[in-house]
């Protein structure tokens, strides 16, 4: 009996790593589920996203700030490794880090989703379930497709298990340790 590759990843966590090193600036690898991933460039829209995001967060939590692309340790089960659009954690939190971090501290991360096929796939499934396994203890996924703000918490055996989901310009709140609440008006200036 052959033995089945369906459980193995494509590659060792080392061998990703290496690759992730020696990649060229302008391209973003995660190794999310097993697979090797290339992160899609953001639009202009998807960056504007992100900094309402980050001034929401600066102006409501002074003590947190929102890493951009800050390579997490995710997905216990397969040593996975995401690059978030955006990493809540204490200031200076990861002073000191490598390229990939252990999740502990972090409080929430955030992704936008990108104009691209696989968004369903890694934006709404396997980065949530590697983030909940992960222990991240809020999600926040905004989805351009919909025009909505899901916010996923309270993590347990590798899930989520709640859900709040808004409409671009409804006011949401963001769970302790987050512990904000946004007015998300200003999103309709990207809907498209």
């Amino acid at each position: 009996m052959t033995p089945s590759t369906a459980d193995r990843p494509e590659m060792g966590i080392e061998e990703f790593e290496e690759l992730a090193r020696t990649a060229p600036e302008t391209v973003r690898l995660e190794f999310i589920e097993g697979k090797l991933e290339v992160k899609p460039v953001p639009d202009g829209d998807h960056d504007e996203i992100i900094m309402w995001v980050q001034e929401q967060c600066m102006q409501h939590r002074p003590d947190l700030r929102l890493y951009r692309e800050r390579g997490l340790k995710t997905e216990g089960y397969r040593q996975g490794r995401a690059r978030p659009d955006g990493t809540l954690a204490p200031r200076r939190h990861f002073a000191g880090h490598g390229e990939w971090s252990d999740p502990k501290g972090v409080v929430m991360t955030v992704e936008v989703t990108s104009r691209d096929g696989d968004t369903n796939r890694r934006d709404r499934l396997d980065k949530r379930d590697g983030y909940a396994s992960a222990g991240v203890p809020v999600y926040l996924l905004i989805d351009r497709d919909d025009c909505t703000v899901n916010v996923f918490s309270e993590p347990e055996d590798g899930k989520y298990r709640s859900l709040t989901s808004r409409p671009y310009g409804a006011v949401i709140e963001l769970p302790d340790p987050v512990g904000i609440t946004l007015d998300t008006g200003e999103l309709k200036d990207y809907a498209s």
